[in-house]
């Protein structure tokens, strides 16, 4: 049985700010992006809130119109939450979020047609039982991927696809394909698992995966796609991301209780093993990170991010011991990632001339488990 997580970063469309040249072109919109959503959810809006509100507008270029903006819109479904004045003076009416209903969302556009056939050569060229998809804009895009992509390349459509709509509004959420055989059985979405503070606590969703396979056997396959390190505030990304790791921990360990063997968890954790973040998984329990297995394969760069540097291993499949065990031999799938300036880290797929044509800034990670 192989197993592979793979960040595909959107498959057809993806959000404008995500899809520049590097992420940090797209920060400044993302962080208002996300104040501004949080300040909407006020009960009540003060003059200070209300003041922000008018700047995060501004800069966002939703000041003057609804759809203004390069990178995001403004909705607004019912109620008002704004008066523009005919001098261009911008007024926020609303008194709190009783009075409206609304939110900002990301513009999206076309992921280059390139890129996603790369995808899809990755894919076909994994060959998982089941693969755990990062980075999915619904599961309507996956089916369409598997069903017309992956033949298109030679490929198997997989089986089955299922995707839980999670917390992003960005069209980034996680999902899992399975080969014939592999049935998807039992789900349940942690999507609105709640903090100690209140809000969310996972950014996407864990959803639980039962894996039924041709041998009888229960796979249970934990999803995740952990808070960015990269937008937002240090010390809260840190945090939330720790959160969400000791939350996978209970839920890891009710399962145990419950009986299940098999586990696996997986996905981007989004910081690196050493990180406190990540404690609570990789310390505090008795998974095993496939990559620690002597059958696994690096090929001598830990990274799965980029130019796979042993600061970037972002992404991971975690075993229960029974899994781990029984691992045969793992490694990591670069062929679709623009590797250095040149692209000459490793060997790529020849359609892939540029960065751009590369089909995500992450590495696939895979491994055999004989059960």
């Amino acid at each position: 049985m192989r197993i592979a997580t793979y960040n595909v970063e959107n498959l057809f469309t993806r959000a404008k700010a995500l899809n520049l040249d590097t992420w940090q072109e797209g920060k400044p919109t993302v962080d208002r992006f996300a104040e501004i959503n949080e300040l909407f959810e006020n009960t009540v809006y003060g003059a200070t809130d209300k003041a922000r509100m008018l700047v995060l507008m501004k800069a966002l270029g939703i000041d003057k119109k609804d759809d203004g903006g390069q990178f995001v819109q403004l909705r607004q479904n019912r109620g008002q939450l704004i008066k523009r004045g005919r001098m261009g003076s911008l007024e926020i009416v609303a008194t709190g979020r009783a009075d409206w209903t609304g939110w900002v969302e990301m513009k999206t556009e076309l992921v280059n047609e390139v890129a996603t056939r790369n995808t899809a050569q990755v894919v076909r060229d994994l060959n998982a039982d089941i693969l755990s998809v990062v980075e999915c804009e619904g599961r309507a895009a996956l089916l369409q991927f598997s069903q017309k992509l992956l033949p298109a390349v030679n490929g198997t459509a997989y089986n089955e696809a299922m995707l839980i709509d999670g917390n992003d509004t960005r069209g980034i959420d996680v999902g899992l394909m399975t080969k014939p055989g592999y049935k998807i059985g039992w789900m349940r979405s942690h999507v609105d698992d709640a903090g100690p503070r209140g809000g969310h606590v996972f950014s996407r969703d864990c959803p639980e995966f039962a894996i039924w396979t041709p041998g009888g056997q229960t796979v249970w396959v934990l999803v995740n796609h952990f808070k960015s390190r990269g937008y937002g505030v240090k010390d809260a990304s840190d945090a939330r991301r720790w959160l969400q790791a000791e939350t996978v921990r209970t839920i890891y360990e009710r399962l145990k209780q419950e009986g299940a063997e098999y586990i696996c968890v997986q996905g981007d954790f989004n910081d690196s093993p050493d990180a406190d973040t990540l404690a609570p998984l990789l310390r505090d329990t008795d998974l095993r990170d496939c990559a620690t297995h002597p059958a696994f394969d690096d090929g001598g760069r830990p990274g799965t991010f980029k130019d796979g540097h042993a600061g970037d291993k972002l992404d991971y499949i975690l075993l229960s011991p029974k899994l781990y065990e029984r691992m045969s031999q793992g490694g990591i799938w670069r062929r679709g990632v623009w590797g250095g300036k040149n692209g000459t880290l490793w060997e790529i797929y020849p359609e892939i001339t540029s960065a751009h044509d590369a089909s995500s800034d992450h590495a696939a990670v895979w491994c055999d488990v004989e059960i």
